[in-house]
C-alpha cells in the first residue's frame, strides 16, 4: 500500500484517465456485465476509479455505484475525478474483509485479483455480498508473454538483479491464463462462467521514450535499485530490453506492444 499510495498520481495520468494501455478494456468490460438502470454496483480496487466512473453513466439517478480500495491516495484522486456524480461514492475497505448492509447487482474488479494476498478470501466475500441473482465481472492481465510491455523489462532486469521483485510479491500474470482465472472462480462457488481474451495494442512510443518513462514512472524502491547499478551495467542492460523490444518497433522505430487481457464475467 505504501508503493500504491505513491505512485497512484502517476498512474492515473499515465494510464487511467486517458484510458491507455490496458484501460483500453474498462468499456469492454462494463459492456460485458451490462449495468442496466437503477442497479446497484461495487467496483473492488477501484483504483482512482476508472470502471466506476464508466459505470456511473450507466446506473442512472435511480442506480449507485460505490467504488472500494485500500489505497487513500487512489480514492481522494477518484473522489476529486467524479466530484461532479451524485451516484456514486468512495471507501476505504479491504477486499478480503468489506461488509455492506445492502447487497449488490453487480461486483467489478479490474486490475487487482492477482495482487490480493488471499483472492478466494476475497473472492468469496464479493460471492457474500452479491445479490442470488447478481453477478461479477473481473478483468486480468494475460501471461507474460502476451503483455511484453511488462516482460520485455522485468525478464531482463532480474538477470542483474534477481531479487529486483521482492519474494512473494504477486504476479501480474498470476491468473494469466483462461484455465488458471475460471479455475480460481470456480472454487469460489460461482457459476455460468465465461471468460473472454482481448489484445489491444499500446505504443509507448520509441525506444528511449519507453525506458526512460519507465524509469519516470516506477516506484521508488525499484527505482533505487537500478540507480545503484554501476554505470556499464545499466547500460548492458539497457541494451538488453532494447534488444527484446526490437521485434515490436515498425519502421519508424516505434514500439507497438500487444496486450492481452481476460475479462470474465460469473453468477452467484
Amino acid at each position: 500500500m505504501k508503493i500504491w499510495n505513491e505512485v497512484a498520481p502517476r498512474y492515473h495520468k499515465r494510464w487511467a484517465k486517458g484510458n491507455r494501455g490496458p484501460f483500453q478494456s474498462t468499456q469492454r468490460l462494463v459492456e460485458l456485465i451490462s449495468p442496466t438502470k437503477g442497479s446497484i454496483v461495487l467496483d473492488l480496487a477501484c483504483g482512482t476509479g476508472v470502471v466506476t466512473k464508466e459505470i456511473s453513466s450507466k446506473v442512472g439517478k435511480m442506480g449507485f455505484v460505490i467504488g472500494a480500495d485500500t489505497s487513500t491516495t487512489a480514492i481522494k484522486i477518484a473522489k476529486q475525478w467524479n466530484k461532479e456524480k451524485s451516484n456514486l461514492d468512495f471507501v476505504n475497505a479491504d477486499a478480503e474483509k468489506f461488509s455492506f448492509s445492502t447487497k449488490f447487482d453487480i461486483i467489478t474488479c479490474q486490475y487487482a485479483l492477482f495482487f490480493f494476498p488471499n483472492a478466494q478470501n476475497a473472492l468469496k466475500n464479493m460471492r457474500k455480498n452479491l445479490k442470488k441473482t447478481g453477478m461479477i465481472g473481473i478483468s486480468v492481465h494475460g501471461r507474460k508473454e502476451k503483455v511484453p510491455f511488462f516482460s520485455s523489462i522485468l525478464d531482463s532486469v532480474t538477470k542483474f538483479i534477481p531479487d529486483y521483485v521482492p519474494p512473494g510479491t504477486p504476479d501480474l500474470d498470476r491468473f494469466g491464463t483462461k484455465s488458471a482465472l475460471r479455475a480460481e472462480i470456480s472454487k469460489a462457488g460461482f457459476s455460468k462462467i465465461t471468460v473472454k481474451e482481448f489484445v489491444f495494442d499500446y505504443s509507448p512510443g520509441k525506444f528511449e521514450d519507453y525506458w526512460k518513462n519507465y524509469i519516470k514512472y516506477v516506484a521508488k524502491p525499484l527505482r533505487e535499485r537500478l540507480n545503484a547499478l554501476g554505470q556499464s551495467k545499466r547500460k548492458e542492460l539497457k541494451e538488453l530490453v532494447k534488444e527484446k523490444t526490437s521485434q515490436y518497433a515498425n519502421n519508424n522505430e516505434e514500439i507497438v506492444f500487444p496486450w492481452q487481457v481476460l475479462i470474465l464475467t460469473a453468477k452467484y
